[in-house]
């Protein structure tokens, strides 16, 4: 649910929240990712609906695939931008994807828990 809520939060926040969009979209800039401003707007709203799917524990393992994915381009921003204003929230070096990735990778492993809709769906019992 960690997970979920943090994708949630920070969609909404490079949404909504001014300085935050501002840093984004100067990230996306400095990393030279293609389709800067597709992605500006795209990117938040991926990770909002992969923060509902993990919260509700829907298609779990899918949305950590995604969540791993994000994180890989996350560390490669924080590793070829060096400007510190371009990150406001966290650390220059990538430590927060790291953490996300290695949360992502145990929710991959372990799946929605029990209380889950991929559970309720399957009809699956969890041990």
């Amino acid at each position: 649910m960690f997970l979920g809520a943090l994708f949630v939060m920070t969609g909404a926040m490079k949404l909504i929240v001014p300085p935050l969009a501002v840093a984004w979209a100067g990230q996306l800039a400095a990393a030279n990712i293609p389709l800067p401003e597709l992605n500006r707007w795209a990117v938040p709203f991926i990770e909002m609906a992969v923060g509902v799917a993990l919260l509700v524990g829907f298609y779990t393992r899918i949305a950590t695939l995604l969540v791993l994915n994000i994180m890989a381009v996350a560390t490669y921003v924080h590793l070829v931008v060096h400007d510190p204003a371009l990150f406001p929230l966290q650390p220059a070096q990538p430590i927060v994807p790291a953490v996300v990735a290695i949360l992502s990778v145990y929710v991959l492993v372990k799946g929605g828990g029990s209380g889950s809709l991929d559970l309720r769906t399957t009809g699956e019992t969890r041990n």
